[in-house]
This record gives C-alpha cells, structure tokens and sequence, in this order.
C-alpha cells in the first residue's frame, strides 16, 4: 500500500495546471471519458524557454483522509480491492515527447476496458513527468564564472474518470463535530459517497449562534470516492465562548470545472449543536 500526502487539495482545483519549473500547462485538470467515445485528449503546452522533456503513466489511486483529517493520495497494492480501477485500460498515444519551447502538444488516451465491464465509475490517475529547465544556487555579476543550478523535475497527477453506462452519486454526512482550536473553529465529519462514481461537489459550512447570526463560515470543493472525514477550519478569532448550531451543506457545484465534469445529486444537509469554551 503507497499513500501520499497531498500538498494542497487537489485535484481539481483549476482546468489547467502549471509545472512551475518547466512552464508546462497541462489542460483539462480532471479527465472525463466516457464509454461511448474510449477516447479523450489533453494539450500540454510549454511556456517555457527550454524544451521540456515528458513521460506520462498511469496508476490507480483516490483520495482519503488520514486520522488528522489531511487529505493523502492512497494506491492500493495488488493485494488490496481494486475494482475500480482503469489504470491497465489506459494508453496515451505519444507516452513520450520533447515539447519544444512556446510550443504546444495534443495528447491522446484511448481505453480498451474489458467487453463485460459493468456500468459504472472506474478511476486512474494520470502522471505528467516533465523535466527541463534549471534553478539557479548561485548568481554571479562576474560572467567569466560558471553559474551552478539544479535541473528541474516536476510530476503532476491528474485524476481520470472513466464512465461507462448509468452513473449515479450522492453523500451522506455523519459525526459532524467542530472544536475550537487557537483563533479558529476545526470542523470535522464524516462524508460517504452514495451511488456508483465518486461525488465531486462544494461543501459549505456555517458556525450559527441563538440570534441566527452566522459567526463563522466556509466553503470548500470536495471529493469523495469512498469516504472521507477531512478537517475544514474556519476563522473564528471574534466568536466567544457559547451554544452554536454547526449546518453543513454538500452540493453538486463546482466553480473549477467544467459542467461535464460533475454527476447531479440532491444536496445534502446536516447540523449539531456545539459549545465552544
């Protein structure tokens, strides 16, 4: 079992992600194919002044939550469930290239899933490996000196759905809690995805106090494939110390991708009471 913990919460977070060091872009951020078509393509496009070498892989992986709520990419191994899993389905036609600078290239994925496959959600995550371009160590106004830099070496993973006849989705949120921890409030929950593809939604919370008044709120994308109990945090450095009503909602939006990105499902909502000393 490999798990990775994320940097950020990916893995939809925009429709084209840079690779800082090369200026490589890669679009769309989240693949969508579906079972009629078996085919889909990505550009990648080098902004750079050097030409960028790239290799692209496939494996299978999804997001879960560790015991502190962070966000971690978990690849099964072979000897765990892999139902789910298109990563030996796919092929990117070309697998290699050389992007040469201010340039751009069409890359294709075609899936060749078993004839028996049921209806449902199957999922990979495309690996962009791109290498190119130089950081300098040290800089120098004498230009008989050499300039010492470290080559550069980005991989970016992208999550790829496969789709295939009737595709459904929803959440179910339990144990919803919230603590307050320094200036903030920490907010806890179980999310369970519904249905047979992974819910790819908003989640938004408010912290109400017996006014009605809301003294602390957020909004944040989410992804569940399976489950996940992540730790959202709101500011709450003027919230004192009293009963509140903590509602969360989960909805089928998402500001960072494309419509055809998301399943519809009813949105979703739950609420607790807490103290907060």
């Amino acid at each position: 079992m490999m798990r990775l913990r994320l940097l950020a919460v990916i893995p939809f977070l925009a429709l084209a992600a840079p690779l800082a060091g090369q200026g490589v872009l890669i679009a769309p951020t989240t693949v969508i194919i579906d079972a009629r078509a078996r085919t889909t393509s990505i550009l990648l496009v080098n902004q750079g002044e050097e030409p960028a070498e790239v290799d692209i892989s496939t494996f299978f992986a999804y997001t879960i939550t560790d015991s502190t709520g962070q966000l971690q990419l978990h690849a099964p191994d072979s000897t765990e469930n892999r139902f789910t899993s298109a990563a030996e389905w796919i092929r990117a036609f070309p697998r290699r290239m050389t992007i040469a600078p201010k340039s751009q290239q069409t890359v294709r994925l075609l899936v060749s899933p078993p004839a028996d496959l049921p209806d449902g959600e199957y999922w990979a995550r495309l690996a962009v490996l791109a290498r190119g371009g130089r950081v300098p160590l040290e800089r120098s106004t004498d230009t008989s000196q050499v300039n010492v830099g470290l080559s550069i070496e980005v991989r970016t993973l992208l999550p790829v759905l496969y789709r295939k006849g009737k595709v459904e989705t929803g959440v179910a949120i339990s144990d919803l809690r919230a603590a307050r921890v320094a200036d903030s409030v920490v907010v806890r929950g179980r999310l369970e995805r519904q249905g047979n593809a992974a819910m790819i939604g908003t989640v938004r919370s408010e912290l109400v106090d017996s006014a009605g008044r809301v003294r602390a709120a957020f909004s944040q994308p989410i992804s569940t494939y399976l489950a996940l109990e992540p730790r959202f945090v709101a500011p709450a450095d003027s919230v004192p110390s009293g009963e509140y009503t903590l509602r969360m909602e989960v909805s089928a939006e998402r500001r960072d991708l494309p419509p055809e990105a998301l399943l519809p499902f009813r949105a979703v909502r739950d609420s607790v009471a807490v103290h907060l000393p």
